[in-house]
């Protein structure tokens, strides 16, 4: 039997999603052993210290170990990659995407008027204050259970996570809400696991070939391409959900100034990834994208 060594982050969400995958791989005869590391954003290192910004710093150890041949693929959260592979690198597969959306959760059963709702994401921040003029939006970092216990300690009325990180921990918040993309549109690749290996490692790429979601797939490939014509790896202000209906893409994509007061949303169809990516691109820099852009980079 086929062993692959499985790079990951040691946080228990990315050992979840490297299980998840290992699991996957058993089904298909590929046994699998885990390896795990810590990024420079574990360590607490500043984007500028990463020559691919703020989502390089969660994966740059990781991605070390794997040109260097010490694992055979690493699993991500997809919506922790930047725009671009790294010269050598192949997204392998991606699995069927788990739950995009994002999840409000509250301490009470209502969420009050003139509620604190804590989250360090530029992207949530300006949605949330879009969507319910009123409240205020405070800095909340950690991981999902450091977040989760400053909600329940009164640091805050209330958080947005991930709905798949949830799920992939077996967490189920007493008072939790979906936002559908009407009220928040999720992060590029968000409940997407990206798959990366070697792009010379012909065994790697065709052990993971079985666990590649066409769909899933596509749908990744056109979050990822808008974020690369807005800007990359920063951590933008930039929401996108790609969906597949037979040859269509479609892609519902916005950006917005982090105090809400402003939202640039569209609603592209087209038949390829990039075809729809470069038509909702046109359009948001069309509206004033980078003008948004320019002043949440030099801010």
């Amino acid at each position: 039997m086929t062993t692959l060594r499985i790079g990951t982050r040691r946080s228990k969400l990315a050992v979840a999603q490297a299980e998840e995958v290992a699991a996957r791989l058993v089904t298909h005869g590929v046994s699998a052993d885990l390896v795990t590391m810590r990024t420079s954003g574990d360590e607490g290192a500043a984007a500028d210290t990463s020559s691919q910004g703020l989502k390089g710093l969660w994966i740059d150890t990781i991605l070390d170990a794997l040109e260097a041949g010490e694992i055979d693929l690493a699993v991500h959260s997809a919506k922790d990659l930047p725009a671009e592979d790294d010269e050598g690198f192949v997204i392998g597969a991606v699995p069927e995407r788990a739950d995009p959306r994002d999840v409000l959760i509250t301490r009470e059963e209502r969420l009050k008027p003139d509620a604190v709702i804590g989250t360090s994401s530029l992207r949530r921040k300006a949605q949330l204050l879009a969507a319910f003029p009123g409240l205020t939006v405070a800095p909340l970092r950690g991981n999902v259970d450091t977040r989760l216990r400053k909600l329940a300690e009164g640091e805050v009325d209330a958080t947005v996570l991930a709905a798949a990180g949830l799920a992939r921990l077996g967490i189920e918040p007493e008072h939790a809400r979906p936002l559908e993309t009407a009220e928040m549109v999720p992060a590029p690749g968000q409940g997407c696991l990206a798959l990366q290996c070697r792009d010379d490692d012909d065994r790697t790429i065709e052990a993971l070939a079985p666990l590649d979601h066409r769909v899933s797939h596509l749908a990744l490939d056109a979050e990822r391409s808008l974020m690369w014509r807005l800007g990359g790896g920063c951590a933008l202000p930039l929401g996108a959900f790609a969906s597949v209906d037979g040859d269509a893409v479609r892609l519902i994509a916005m950006i917005a100034t982090p105090d809400g007061a402003l939202v640039l949303r569209v609603d592209e169809t087209a038949g390829t990834p990039e075809d729809v990516a470069g038509i909702a691109a046109r359009a948001l820099i069309a509206a004033g994208a980078e003008e948004i852009l320019a002043e949440v980079v030099a801010g």
